[in-house]
């Protein structure tokens, strides 16, 4: 089909409502930061497809790789017949995750099949069930996921009952404070929540695991303080709980660092990876304490897909990519030019770009109705990202409140193309703010 109206048709015709499109474009073909649809337009890619593509479409080095397997082996499932990618995989993994203890590892397809699978080996290896997670989370959309994920519409709405045992505290926001501090005098007083959390929700010797996302994703790109988690990892030894760290987002390069949770000086127990791990394929993982791992009888752990020979081949050759060429130092670069453009617009804007914030290039500007009442204004970042697209720029939206407009840019764009998209997101800003009222 070269029509790009007669594809959106059939797709309208065949799928279901629920499966959301954002851009209403037909993508053909991708290269490094910029797509292309079928009526022969190009995209500046500022989505990523939702962080997964730090390397970029189609990295010379990754289709490569995925090339040379594909002559090779394309599937057995691993638990039928291992196949050496999936091992040079995860003793890399181990090799690069933060701890300097005994580390093992497992490979899934997913960001959810990952946490669930995490959540797993938790009470394995605790023998207990109760799991602590934070408001305004996203974990997945699995029920498992679903009900560790801190967001009702869309993603919960309908699908329940979920599973039990799930207690959920607020998330440390400096810009919407969980407990009505300034960041300057705090002195981390959301810390405190999680001993609250022993009194009200769980009773300590039931605590499996602390789940936590060292920067929100979907929730908004709100960074926990370094503080925080280090917080948690204290919390998590008094009280023999597991400390899992989802990086499916943050992971491989792109808050500046290879994993976002080395900038608070804390290792994790467990660590859930995906998304830019392979570049697009789907992979996903789990690195933590050998003895954890270890805790899961034979058989527990596994699917049929997991860890595909290609897929593990894609993220070889990503590991190779992120590490040789400086993705993460490449993301402190980056994320300066962002930063300085979402600053100088909320200059520009203050009544209504009430929070600029994140890690690296993993960054988003908060849009409120006014500076007083910090009050969310979903419709500006509704209007923007339409407006955006109109100028040839793909950005997201994010947050509870959908009132966060969020940049997870390839770590491989050339400088002058980023500086080009953020001409055309300023043009598409000032369009969408003359046509915008805040009246509620």
């Amino acid at each position: 089909m070269n029509d790009p109206t007669t594809t959106l048709d059939l797709l309208d015709r065949v799928l279901p409502r629920g499966v959301a499109i954002h851009a209403p474009r037909v993508a053909t073909a991708g290269e490094g930061a910029v797509l292309r649809d079928e009526e022969g337009r190009e995209l500046i890619d500022f989505a990523s497809g939702i962080g997964a593509l730090a390397t970029g479409h189609r990295h010379p080095r990754v289709l490569a790789a995925v090339r040379d397997q594909l002559d090779r082996l394309v599937h057995t499932c691993f638990s039928v017949v291992p196949y050496r990618p999936y091992v040079e995989l995860v003793a890399r993994l181990v090799e690069l995750a933060p701890g300097a203890f005994p580390k093992k590892g497992v490979l899934f397809n997913s960001g959810a099949e990952a946490v669930e699978n995490a959540v797993k080996i938790a009470r394995a290896a605790t023998g207990r069930g109760a799991v602590l997670c934070f408001e305004g989370a996203f974990h997945g959309r699995t029920l498992l996921a679903l009900a560790l994920t801190g967001r009702a519409d869309p993603y919960k709405r309908g699908f329940g009952p979920f599973p039990g045992d799930v207690y959920r505290v607020p998330y440390p926001s400096c810009y919407r404070c969980p407990v009505g501090r300034e960041p300057a005098t705090c002195d981390l007083a959301c810390r405190h929540l999680l001993d609250r959390a022993l009194e009200t929700l769980v009773d300590e010797t039931d605590l499996a695991a602390v789940l936590v996302e060292p920067q929100l994703g979907e929730g908004g790109f709100v960074p926990a303080p370094g503080g925080f988690l280090r917080a948690i990892r204290a919390f998590c030894d008094r009280t023999g709980a597991v400390m899992i760290v989802d990086e499916v987002q943050t992971g491989f390069g792109r808050t500046g660092s290879l994993f976002a949770i080395e900038q608070a000086g804390v290792d994790p127990d467990i660590l859930v990876l995906a998304k830019s791990l392979a570049s697009g394929f789907p992979l996903s993982a789990v690195v933590g304490r050998a003895e954890l791992l270890d805790a899961v009888r034979p058989g527990g752990l596994g699917g049929t897909y997991g860890g595909n020979p290609v897929a593990c081949a894609a993220a070889l050759a990503t590991l190779d990519v992120v590490l040789e060429e400086d993705l993460p130092g490449r993301a402190l670069e980056i994320g300066r030019v962002i930063r300085s453009r979402l600053e100088g617009w909320q200059a520009r804007h203050p009544e209504h770009l009430g929070d600029v914030r994140g890690l690296g290039a993993m960054l988003a500007v908060e849009l409120v109705r006014d500076r007083e009442s910090r009050e969310p204004w979903p419709e500006l970042a509704r209007s923007w990202t339409a407006a955006c697209l109109e100028e040839g720029v793909l950005v997201l939206a994010a947050g509870t409140a959908g009132n966060v407009v969020r940049l997870l840019v390839p770590l491989v764009i050339p400088f002058p193309l980023l500086e080009d998209g953020l001409d055309r997101m300023g043009r598409a800003l000032e369009a969408a703010l003359a046509g915008a009222a805040p009246g509620r």
